[in-house]
């Protein structure tokens, strides 16, 4: 009587091990022995262990002392045989290495390492920062054990700090070649149609107490609420798919309406034919209308609805219907100017939004009222601060105003105007061959690039930034920029989040064996779900047995 394993194979391919009871019988037809199987364990991946230690103790109850003692001492010596080392997750890793190589991200590096004399991994050192943002975000110091300790990365050779310093800095040299050679391969790869193009900036701060005088890190408008800090500006391009096509790093002070001149000429030579840019309106000025439409460049910009400009004015009172686009979704095309004056506004209209605003402006002016019979009669005294208070806050003062006599009111022709606003935005575009709704429905799509510096801020850690050196926050920038668009790629293809892959993806582990004969590299049987993850990225499970090194 023994114990057996067997092996069947699925449909998607991956294995299923058995645990069985057995004892060999002769065939009496054929005359060989064949297992004769009394009872199945069930698989060997979900083995009640704790059942089958009570089984064991109770079978030492048929077995004197002595054999008991023996089988133990028998027992204990083949396991050490065969010692267990460590398991490390690997799932992420593959994967990430297998996008990363089919980008050809491996052989742009490896290309331009061969004009230099460098003999250190840097190829591998750069995978496995960008691997570490996407898979357990950590300082640079910490990848070093990251690599060596918890995670099985693949890598051939060892990798140190020095190794990876000296792989920022590499990368930095070949910013414009990486990012351009990724683009291409990305849109090759996924066959994109790259006629939008949707631009915004974010800020991300910096742990130090003082700014640069002329350098990155500068105070600014902070959009992380960290006015306190010095801060870097970061202006991301992506397409309306999501997939970020290029990164930039500016000083943290600036402005919005001053990036776009830069964007437009680093982007020059990247041949994207028909391109139209999408921008927020803080990038909206004539001189930027100007430069996005050369060489037949398009824009869509957002609009401020709420300032003076006589063609705004002349939009919010033309007349006309809306069209209905879809649910919640309504829009109404208005022609101003003629000649070089002329431009195309599409006006946008939400009616589930308008109730919202309307509900969130009653619910201001009731604070308001109660605001104002707390201070009671103001009439020819000396300013409380509780008036000044809310003279300045951001959302009441904007609905009160303060008579000659010092006394405050409400500001009831600004509601009103208000009114008129509710579920409004108002966008303009230089291409005349997109329908209003197309121009909508293509700002909204806007909302890619907040999605894509959430997941920079949250999922990659980009902030807080630690690094003294300029350089080396560029090349952190671009690092999880580059984590970013494989992260994006792997959730394009399987349609599941980024968490969710991950959480999958490194239950699949790499277990290392050792015994006075060598050492083992094996991995964990792949589930359901791991199988498909790897079949739907048109990635080969990875070999059961990695590595079997024998002693010499």
């Amino acid at each position: 009587m023994y114990v057996r394993t067997i092996s069947r194979q699925n449909k998607d391919g991956s294995t299923t091990t058995y645990v069985q009871l057995a004892h060999n019988v002769r065939d009496p037809k054929t005359g060989f022995a064949r297992a004769n199987v009394l009872y199945t364990f069930g698989r060997a991946d979900s083995l009640d262990i704790e059942a089958l230690k009570r089984l064991v103790k109770s079978l030492c109850r048929f077995l004197s002392p002595e054999d008991v003692l023996q089988t133990q001492a028998k027992m204990e010596t083949e396991l050490q045989a065969l010692r267990f080392v460590k398991s490390s997750p690997m799932g992420g890793a593959l994967v990430l290495r297998a996008l990363w190589e089919r980008l050809g991200l491996q052989k742009v590096l490896v290309q331009s390492l061969r004009k230099r004399e460098f003999r250190a991994p840097i190829e591998w050192a750069l995978f496995a920062m960008v691997a570490n943002r996407a898979l357990a975000p950590d300082s640079k110091r910490a990848v070093e054990e990251w690599v060596r300790e918890d995670v099985a990365l693949g890598n051939p050779e060892p990798i140190s700090l020095q190794h990876l310093y000296r792989a920022m800095d590499f990368l930095l040299e070949h910013e414009e070649l990486v990012q351009k050679e990724v683009f291409f391969a990305t849109a090759d790869l996924l066959n994109l149609e790259v006629d939008l193009l949707f631009f915004d900036t974010t800020t991300t701060y910096v742990e130090r107490d003082e700014e640069d005088e002329e350098g990155l890190r500068r105070y600014g408008h902070s959009k992380d609420k960290r006015p306190d800090l010095p801060q870097v500006v970061i202006g991301l391009a992506v397409t309306k798919g999501g997939l970020p096509v290029r990164c930039w790093v500016l000083p943290g002070n600036t402005q919005d309406m001053t990036t776009v001149e830069r964007v437009k000429k680093d982007l020059l030579g990247w041949k994207l034919s028909r391109c139209i840019w999408v921008m927020d309106r803080g990038m909206n000025s004539e001189e930027n209308r100007i430069i996005l439409q050369r060489a037949g460049g398009h824009y869509i910009f957002g609009e401020k609805l709420r300032d003076a400009q006589r063609e705004h004015q002349e939009v919010l009172s033309h007349p006309g219907r809306y069209q209905k686009v879809k649910e919640n979704l309504e829009v109404k095309e208005v022609i101003v100017g003629k000649g070089e004056r002329r431009r195309r506004f599409v006006l946008v209209y939400n009616p589930e939004q308008a109730k919202k605003d309307k509900a969130t402006r009653e619910r201001t002016l009731k604070k308001i009222e109660e605001a104002l019979l707390a201070l009671g009669d103001q009439r020819g005294k000396a300013h409380k601060k509780a008036v000044c208070a809310l003279l300045a806050h951001r959302t009441l003062g904007r609905y009160v105003k303060q008579k000659k006599n010092g006394a405050l009111k409400i500001d009831r022709a600004r509601m009103r105007t208000e009114e008129h606003l509710d579920g409004k935005y108002l966008l303009s575009t230089s291409d005349d061959t997109l329908r209003p709704e197309e121009v909508a429905l293509g700002y909204k799509q806007l909302m890619e690039v907040e999605r894509a510096f959430k997941t920079l801020k949250t999922t990659l850690e980009l902030r807080p930034l630690y690094h003294h050196k300029e350089e080396r926050i560029r090349a952190h920038v671009l690092l999880c920029f580059l984590s970013l668009l494989l992260v994006r790629i792997a959730e394009q293809q399987t349609g599941q989040t980024w968490d969710h892959l991950r959480a999958i993806l490194e239950r699949i582990h790499l277990g290392e064996f050792e015994s006075k004969d060598g050492c083992i590299l094996q991995r964990t049987e792949l589930t359901h779900d791991q199988a498909n993850l790897l079949k739907t990225l048109s990635i080969s499970p990875p070999l059961k047995i990695q590595k079997v090194d024998l002693k010499a």
